[in-house]
């Protein structure tokens, strides 16, 4: 009796995620996968993950497995994951948000901004790398959260890993349109190429969104630029809660970095709460507009901080 599991069913299970009676489990596996596979066996891996997706059913808690691997699944078309309660999972080292090889990547070819949408509702991400190439003076952008309930883990949201993409106002690495979503120990944002717009790294449009120590990069010297657009809707945003995160942004020889981490707009009422230790750096302040930014305690020299206190659980 070996001690790999016999079946990706079985491996699944070994790995907490949920499991139904109808639930099925795909393997990905872009070096050596066929999509002509059923991607049912370790086997007989797919080739992309969007063969895998089409064969999903909402509702069954399906999961498919992406194995890593020195080349990426190229998507020809934006991917819609856009089926509830199904579950992706890279299968590389957990390198806490970083390059862990489980990549999806638009190339610079194409316009798929974003480069995947999920739309579904209650579904599981973990150890898995996008990536938008994209080289056009066009916004680019890499990963559309429009769905509710999902959860994220060591997730790497890259981006606009070319000038041009990067220097248009409305590029981004990642947008949250949907609420109550909760992203953990995942990296948003890119270090590898300047931007020279005043863009941010991830636009947020939609409340009681939750990121726990995660990191948002960026390398800038405009100080027109942000890490985190808030933009509340008339109706209101409701609360975002940033927990024990990293702000940083990159510049060559400590030149002046970017003049706010956040940017927060106008519109209905929201709440941008800074709980547990945040850290900023290469930021000059923490937000643009002082309205509703909260933490339980400001550092004597980080300014844009409305200095109310939110009393730690």
């Amino acid at each position: 009796m070996g001690l790999f599991p016999k079946n990706l069913n079985e491996y699944v299970a070994s790995l907490g995620i949920p499991r139904g009676p109808k639930s099925q489990a795909f393997l990905v596996d872009t070096v050596n996968g066929d999509d002509d596979n059923n991607g049912q066996s370790w086997q007989k891996p797919l080739a992309s993950l969007e063969a895998a997706e089409d064969l999903c059913t909402a509702e069954q808690h399906d999961t498919v497995l992406f194995l890593p691997g020195d080349t990426a699944d190229s998507p020809t078309a934006a991917i819609a994951w856009d089926k509830d309660h199904t579950h992706l999972i890279g299968l590389g080292a957990p390198f806490e948000g970083m390059g862990n090889r489980n990549r999806v990547v638009g190339t610079a070819a194409l316009d798929l901004t974003p480069v995947i949408t999920f739309s579904g509702r209650g579904c599981i991400v973990k150890n898995m790398q996008f990536q938008n190439l994209k080289d056009a003076s066009e916004t680019s952008g890499t990963v559309l959260v429009s769905g509710p309930y999902n959860y994220f883990e060591n997730v790497y949201f890259n981006g606009m890993n070319h000038a041009t993409a990067g220097a248009q106002a409305g590029s981004y690495c990642l947008s949250v349109t949907g609420a109550e979503n909760l992203f953990v120990n995942s990296t948003i944002g890119s270090c590898q190429t300047i931007r020279a717009a005043a863009n941010a790294e991830m636009l947020v449009t939609n409340g009681a969104n939750t990121w726990r120590h995660c990191r948002f990069q960026a390398y800038s010297e405009t100080s027109g630029k942000f890490l985190v657009s808030v933009s509340p809707p008339v109706g209101g945003l409701g609360d975002l809660v940033f927990e024990d995160c990293f702000f940083y942004c990159q510049t060559v020889n400590w030149a002046t970095g970017i003049a706010a981490a956040f940017h927060v707009g106008s519109g209905g009422s929201h709440y941008v709460v800074l709980r547990g230790h945040n850290d900023f750096l290469g930021c000059t302040a923490v937000a643009d507009t002082l309205t509703h930014v909260y933490a339980p305690n400001a550092a004597a020299d980080v300014s844009g901080l409305l200095m109310i206190a939110v009393a730690e659980s």
